[in-house]
C-alpha cells in the first residue's frame, strides 16, 4: 500500500474542493437543454453522453492518475468532517431536478425521436449516477441517509440495490454464487440479464430472512425493498398525473438505462477474479486482489472514488475520502467512463481484459471465475502454465 509520510498535522486534502465537481454533472441535462435553446442544435440534448464517454476519458488520460494515500494517522479526522458528507447530500437533489425537468421537456415539447432519445438516455445518465450516490449513502448507519440512498434510487426503480449490495454483493463478492460478479468469456449482454434476475431475488430472500428473524411478515411495512420499491411507485405515479401518461414511456427509459450503466460498472469492477475456497469449505476473505481498481484522477472525483474498490470492499462503511490505493491490486488500463465503453463491445472487451486476467492468476486459470460452460476450455489452453 502506498501511504503518505506527512503528520497529519502537515497533511491536507489536495482534493479537498475538487470533490464537488461531481455535483454539477448531475444538472448536465440542464445544460444540454439550454445549449439547444442557445444554437438551435438539437445534438446537444446528449451533453451528458458525450462528457461522460468522450471528455471524461480524455481527461482521464491527460491527467493521469493518483496512487497516493491519506496518512493512517489523519483518517479518523477525515472521516469525521461533515464536509465530504454535505458534498453526497448536495447531488441528491440536484439529481431529481434534472429528472424532472427531462419529464417536462417531454410533456410540454415536440422532440423528434433522436432528440427525444438523447434526453431520455441524458437523463438516466444522471440517474445512473445516483445510484452511485447511493451506494455512498447506504452503507452508512445514519438513518438520514439511508433513506436518502433509497430516494436517489428510485429515479431508476432499483431500490432493491439498497439490500442487496451491502447484504448480498459484499458477502459473495468475487465469488460464482455471486450475480453481480462477472465471469470470465461472459460479455456483459450475458452478465446484464442474469445480474438482475439475481440481484432481485437475492434481495428479496434478504429481506424474507431479516424479518422472519424478527416474527415478521415478508410483506411488513419495514421491507426494505417495499419501502424503496414504494417510493418509486409515488414518484412514477406523481409525475405520471402531473404532466399525463405521455411521459411514461420516456421515464421507464431512463430507468433501464440508468440501471444498466450501474451494472455495467459492477461488469467492469470483477470481472474474472475468484476468492478461492479454504479446506473449511468457506471462501478465503476478500482481498484488495478481488476488486479491479482505477486511479485514474477525474473519475475517482466524479465517482467519489468509486474505482478504489478493493478498499470499499474491505472496508465498506469507510467514506470515500479515506478510501486507499493497495499495490496489489489489479489495476485497469482506464477509468470506468472508458472501461463500460469497452464492456459494450465484446470482442474489445475480451482483447483488453482476459490477458489481464490470465496475468493476474500468472497463466493458473484454475484460480478464475469463469464462465461454466467455457471453463474446461479456458484451462486446457494454459496447460503448461497449470500444470
Amino acid at each position: 500500500m502506498t501511504t503518505a509520510t506527512l503528520l497529519p498535522a502537515q497533511w491536507t486534502d489536495s482534493k479537498r474542493y475538487l470533490w464537488l465537481l461531481g455535483i454539477p454533472m448531475t444538472l448536465l441535462p440542464l445544460v444540454g437543454g439550454l445549449l439547444v435553446n442557445l444554437t438551435g442544435n438539437a445534438l446537444f440534448w446528449w451533453t451528458p453522453i458525450a462528457f461522460v464517454y468522450g471528455l471524461i476519458p480524455f481527461l482521464d488520460w491527460l491527467i493521469g492518475a493518483d496512487a497516493s494515500n491519506p496518512p493512517d494517522e489523519a483518517v479518523p479526522t477525515l472521516e469525521k468532517d461533515r464536509y465530504y458528507r454535505w458534498a453526497v447530500y448536495l447531488a441528491v437533489p440536484l439529481q431529481y431536478v434534472s429528472f424532472i425537468y427531462g419529464v417536462w421537456v417531454i410533456a410540454t415539447h415536440d422532440l423528434a425521436w433522436y432528440s427525444w432519445l438523447g434526453l431520455a438516455m441524458s437523463v438516466g445518465m444522471v440517474g445512473g449516477i445516483g445510484i452511485n450516490t447511493a451506494h455512498e449513502l447506504g452503507h452508512k448507519t445514519d438513518s438520514f441517509e439511508r433513506w436518502l440512498a433509497k430516494i436517489s434510487l428510485a429515479q431508476t426503480a432499483y431500490g432493491q440495490f439498497f439490500v442487496e449490495h451491502p447484504r448480498g454483493h459484499h458477502v459473495r463478492v468475487a465469488t460464482p454464487e455471486d450475480p453481480a460478479t462477472s465471469r470470465f468469456g461472459e460479455s456483459f449482454w450475458e452478465f446484464y440479464p442474469r445480474v438482475v434476475i439475481g440481484s432481485h431475488i437475492s434481495a428479496w430472500r434478504l429481506e424474507r430472512e431479516r424479518l422472519t428473524r424478527h416474527r415478521k411478515s415478508v410483506w411488513h411495512w419495514s421491507n426494505h425493498n417495499l419501502q424503496a420499491w414504494a417510493i418509486t411507485v409515488v414518484l412514477y405515479g406523481a409525475l405520471t398525473a402531473l404532466f399525463g401518461w405521455k411521459v411514461l414511456p420516456f421515464i421507464l427509459l431512463q430507468a433501464f438505462y440508468g440501471s444498466s450503466l450501474l451494472e455495467a460498472v459492477n461488469y467492469v469492477e470483477h470481472y474474472g477474479l475468484c476468492r478461492q475456497r479454504m479446506k473449511n469449505g468457506h471462501y478465503e476473505r476478500c482481498h484488495p486482489k478481488h476488486s479491479w481498481n482505477s486511479n485514474h484522477t477525474v473519475t475517482n472525483l466524479m465517482l467519489y472514488q468509486l474505482q478504489r474498490h478493493s478498499d470499499h470492499h474491505a472496508n465498506p462503511t469507510r467514506p470515500y475520502q479515506a478510501l486507499r490505493h493497495f499495490d496489489e491490486s489489479p489495476q485497469l488500463p482506464s477509468g470506468y467512463a472508458s472501461m463500460v465503453l469497452l464492456a459494450y463491445m465484446t470482442p474489445i472487451w475480451f482483447a483488453v481484459m482476459n490477458p489481464r486476467v490470465v496475468a493476474h492468476y500468472g497463466g493458473d486459470m484454475t484460480k478464475a471465475n469463469i464462465k461454466p460452460s467455457l471453463r474446461r476450455k479456458v484451462i486446457a489452453q494454459y496447460p503448461a502454465l497449470t500444470a
